[in-house]
């Protein structure tokens, strides 16, 4: 199952991006509500993953197109350090979920 994350700060996006496809995950990850609209509106991806430096007029706005978009789960995530555990222990375990219900 495809995810996408969005996130204001690139180099974050990319790390958590890093961790994700190394533990086998398909992943694509943008740092603009319009890269994120473009995206989901492939219906492509089932996953979406919010980063906590998304505002929340943007957030309810990117989960409202989600919604119509296919996207089965939305995980808000706010990173903590070390970013590669974080990815493991909050993002993958809901992906999984998400994965399993198709």
């Amino acid at each position: 199952m495809r995810t996408l994350v969005l996130g204001r700060t690139p180099a974050r996006v990319t790390e958590v991006l890093a961790t994700l496809r190394a533990d086998g995950f398909d992943a694509e990850g943008v740092s603009t509500d319009e890269e994120a609209r473009k995206l989901l509106a492939t219906e492509e991806f089932g996953v979406l993953i919010i980063g906590g430096g998304v505002g929340p007029d943007s957030r309810a706005a990117i989960k409202d197109f989600a919604a119509g978009h296919r996207v089965r789960r939305v995980i808000d995530g706010a990173l903590t350090e070390p970013f590669d555990a974080y990815v493991r222990r909050e993002f993958e375990p809901l992906i999984r979920e998400a994965a399993s219900q198709g």
